[in-house]
């Protein structure tokens, strides 16, 4: 099934040129953060996963897959408090990354728990890192459930 919009389809159009930007920066966080390239794909796994968008969580468990990440981990990411396999770090931005996405079903959005947690495994500028790649992720799951982007043909570069 083919979406409903192709937001690349015209390159010269605004939503083209508005979408390039979101590739963009979520390049920039994932190549040039500290935060592990593994707890990043995590993050970004979850927080498709939560938004219902089958695009993005292919290309996410896939890439994960692809970087080396075991079948175990990818397939608990969505049971990960009830997972012995995320370490205490990953855990922490698993836990920012899922709160950050349920704002409307959190209330209050990322609890003053979980970002004391998350800053005792990592500095300012990841967590600034982290803030970044989960509103990214958030948007693009947005844009992609919107125009109803399948998942199931994405192939690791």
């Amino acid at each position: 099934m083919a979406a409903r919009l192709n937001l690349f389809g015209n390159p010269t159009a605004t939503a083209a040129k508005a979408a390039k930007h979101f590739g963009t920066a979520s390049r920039t966080i994932l190549e040039e953060s500290t935060v592990p390239a593994a707890t990043q794909k995590l993050v970004v796994l979850r927080a498709s996963q939560i938004n219902g968008d089958g695009y993005a969580t292919d290309v996410w468990s896939k890439n994960a897959a692809h970087a080396g990440e075991s079948a175990t981990r990818i397939n608990l990411v969505a049971a990960w408090r009830e997972s012995t396999v995320f370490t205490e770090a990953e855990r922490a931005a698993l836990r920012v990354a899922e709160e950050g996405t349920r704002i409307a079903d959190a209330g209050g959005g990322v609890t003053a728990e979980a970002w004391a947690n998350a800053a005792e495994h990592y500095d300012e500028d990841q967590l600034s890192d982290l803030v970044m790649l989960i509103a990214l992720i958030n948007a693009t799951n947005r844009m992609a459930v919107i125009v109803d982007q399948r998942g199931g043909e994405y192939q690791p570069a």
